[in-house]
C-alpha cells in the first residue's frame, strides 16, 4: 500500500489519509434483516450479533469465533523501552498491514490516556465467547469489546507485561472506534490490557477512527457558515448595546468552535450488506450453536 499523506495534530494526534484501498476494508461489518449482525476479517467471521428487544433500548447478543488476527506485528520489549511515538508506529503498521478496517479516506489515530468511569471495569467484556451489550436509547453502549479470549493476569506473557505496566513503559492497546456501539474493539494489546488491569491501572491506548473526508467536512462548513451569516444579519439589524454585543461574541466562539471540530467528528460506521442475506448468517449461527450450544 502507499503510504498515505499524514496530518500532523501534535505528538500523540494525526490524521492519516488512507490511499489505494478503494474496496471493502478487510475487517468490516456486514449486516441483513431483523438486527443481523457480522465482523468479518478477511473471509472469516470473527463476530455474530442480533439485536434483541423493542423500543429504543434493544440488547445486542454476541458471539465471537476464535480467528482474529492482530494486524500490528509482536512487541518486543527494547521497543516499548524505546522513546518510540506510538500513534506514527501504529500508522506506519496499520498501513502495511491485512485485516483492518482502513479503507480510502481520513482516519486519526490519537493518544488516549482518560477514559469515563467504569469503561474498564463493568462495560469490559471479560465473558468469551458469548457477551450482551446493553444499548442505551437511540444506540450506543459505550464500552471496551475485546475480539479475541482474554488471556489469565497470571500468565505468562500478561506477567512479562506487567512489569511494563509497573514501570511505565507498556506500549498502549490499539481501539477502533465503532460509532454504532459507542465503543471500542480491542485490534490489538488483549495481553496488554489485561496487564494493565491487573495492575491497577487504566491500559493507555491509541484510538484509530474514521474522520470525515474533506469533500465532506468542508460541505458541512459552507452549511454552518450559511446559517451563522444568517444569524449575525439578524443581530446586524438590533440595536447595538451591550446585551447584543454579548450575544454576538458568544455566536462567534461558537461558530469558530464547530469550524474547527468539523474535520475530526465521527461520521457513522458504514455496513455493507450480508452475501446471502439472513439465509447465510442463519446458517452461520446454526454451525456455531453446535459448537457451544449452551451459548
Amino acid at each position: 500500500m502507499n503510504r498515505g499523506h499524514r496530518e500532523l495534530l501534535g505528538p500523540g494526534r494525526l490524521v492519516l489519509n488512507v490511499r489505494d484501498r478503494p474496496g471493502p476494508p478487510a475487517l468490516r461489518f456486514e449486516t441483513a434483516d431483523r438486527g443481523r449482525l457480522l465482523l468479518r476479517q478477511g473471509d472469516r467471521p470473527v463476530l455474530l450479533g442480533r439485536s434483541a428487544g423493542e423500543g429504543c433500548c434493544p440488547e445486542l447478543r454476541l458471539h465471537r469465533l476464535d480467528g482474529y488476527r492482530s494486524p500490528l506485528p509482536p512487541l518486543r520489549s527494547s521497543a516499548m523501552r524505546s522513546s518510540v511515538n506510538w500513534p506514527h508506529q501504529y500508522a506506519r503498521w496499520l498501513e502495511e498491514a491485512d485485516g483492518t478496517p482502513l479503507r480510502d479516506g481520513r482516519w486519526e489515530l490519537a493518544r488516549r490516556t482518560g477514559f469515563p468511569p467504569g469503561i474498564w471495569t463493568e462495560d469490559f467484556v471479560r465473558d468469551w465467547p458469548g457477551g450482551r451489550l446493553e444499548l442505551y436509547c437511540g444506540g450506543g453502549w459505550h464500552g471496551v469489546l475485546p475480539l479475541r479470549r482474554l488471556s489469565a493476569p497470571d500468565a505468562a506473557r500478561v506477567k512479562a507485561y506487567r512489569k511494563h505496566a509497573r514501570d511505565g513503559t507498556l506500549a498502549p492497546v490499539l481501539l477502533w472506534w465503532v460509532s454504532f456501539l459507542d465503543g471500542w474493539m480491542i485490534l490489538d494489546g488483549h495481553d496488554r490490557a489485561v496487564a494493565a488491569l491487573a495492575e491497577d491501572r487504566t491500559p493507555e491506548c491509541v484510538e484509530l477512527g474514521r474522520v470525515p473526508d474533506e469533500q465532506e467536512w468542508r460541505r458541512a462548513a459552507e452549511e454552518v457558515t450559511e446559517v451563522h451569516e444568517h444569524r449575525m444579519q439578524g443581530l446586524a439589524a438590533r440595536a447595538d448595546d451591550p446585551g447584543t454585543e454579548r450575544q454576538r461574541a458568544t455566536m462567534e466562539r461558537a461558530y469558530g468552535d464547530t469550524i474547527a471540530s468539523l474535520p475530526y467528528g465521527v461520521p457513522p460506521t458504514r455496513f455493507l450488506p450480508l452475501p446471502g442475506g439472513a439465509a447465510a448468517w442463519d446458517e452461520l449461527a446454526t454451525r456455531v450453536m453446535f459448537q457451544f450450544p449452551r451459548d
